[in-house]
């Protein structure tokens, strides 16, 4: 039997991370405050204590610098986990990520491996203002050669990391950092690994299809529930990584239901719930859909430090249930 323990996603992370570090030397973490502080959000305590300044490594304040230094120790042989903090701060770090080390596999016909994997704490919900909140996947989802995961629970966060930092390309790791404190059971196993490209569904359904990811699942989950109780039956989807992609298991979803919502807590426009609905729409599932395909996200407007203002922008429970209740035809 699996043994596993209540963790929170901090401590999911730090323990995947402990546990890759391990089993090779070669595997190192740098970033801000990684080191004697134990992380910003904690997800490296304990860590400069047991691999030493060597393997965890504190650096100045200059993305820019980190970025470059983990692609090149990449090229040379080692596998870098970058702690970005911030999400907005992968934008100082683009150069690096988007023209140098995405490339390095396609342009040396594999023979130049470049295994970085950038966490970064992703969303808002924290209070954290404008330039501390966003979900940028969008835009590194555009650059061939990225692979980007966006984990919504403690448990997946574990598996999914642990290959992230095993994959021989650059890896965006989304930390949803509003839940960064919630517990649940996590598989103590060293040798759990979850596989990129690999999505599950967290609820089997008839009536619809919802797909989210990250920290909407937990909100998306709960509005299935609730509207469960009054007979409408929501299949929930989850693609754990969005490059690659699951597709034939969402588009298998939408032939089953018929209708399809996507939730996520990025920017509404140009986001990447809108890629998947294209996706979908190109796709045999096309001919299934009986009603137009549903996009809920955040509003297109900076996140605001006031919280109530914050709340108001997200998809929430509510707005979740209302949008069920509008496509299977329920007057609420």
């Amino acid at each position: 039997m699996t043994e596993t323990k209540s963790m929170a996603l901090r401590e999911a992370i730090n323990l995947a991370m402990s546990e890759e570090m391990r089993k090779d030397d070669n595997i190192f973490l740098i970033g801000e405050d990684v080191g004697v502080y134990g992380g910003d959000f904690g997800t490296s305590v304990g860590m400069l204590e047991e691999f030493g300044p060597k393997r965890v490594k504190d650096t100045p304040i200059s993305e820019a610098a980190i970025s470059g230094a983990a692609i090149g120790a990449a090229i040379t042989g080692l596998r870098p986990i970058v702690d970005v903090t911030f999400m907005d701060f992968i934008t100082i770090m683009m150069d690096a990520i988007v023209n140098n080390g995405a490339k390095n596999n396609y342009m040396f016909g594999g023979g130049l491996k470049t295994p970085v994997t950038f966490r970064v704490a992703s969303g808002s919900g924290i209070g954290s203002a404008a330039q501390h909140s966003q979900s940028l996947e969008a835009w590194l989802t555009h650059i061939p050669g990225i692979k980007v995961v966006a984990p919504g629970t403690a448990n997946e966060a574990k598996g999914l990391l642990k290959s992230s930092i095993q994959d021989n390309n650059i890896v965006i790791f989304m930390e949803p950092k509003a839940l960064y404190g919630k517990k649940e059971e996590v598989n103590q196993d060293p040798d759990f690994y979850l596989p990129l490209g690999k999505g599950d569904v967290k609820r089997e359904g008839k009536d619809l299809t919802i797909v989210s990811y990250g920290r909407m699942l937990e909100r998306v989950l709960q509005a299935a529930e609730e509207v469960a109780a009054e007979g409408i039956d929501v299949e929930v989807v989850d693609p754990r990584t969005l490059i690659p992609l699951d597709l034939d298991m969402i588009v298998d979803s939408v032939k089953k239901t018929g209708k399809l919502m996507l939730v996520n807590d990025a920017y509404k426009t140009g986001g990447f719930i809108g890629e998947i609905a294209t996706k979908v729409t190109e796709s045999e599932a096309f001919d299934y859909l009986d009603h137009p395909i549903v996009r809920l996200a955040s509003e297109d407007v900076p996140v605001p430090y006031a919280r109530v203002l914050e709340q108001a922008i997200l998809p929430d429970v509510t707005k979740i249930k209302a949008a069920i209740y509008k496509m299977v035809n329920k007057g609420h």
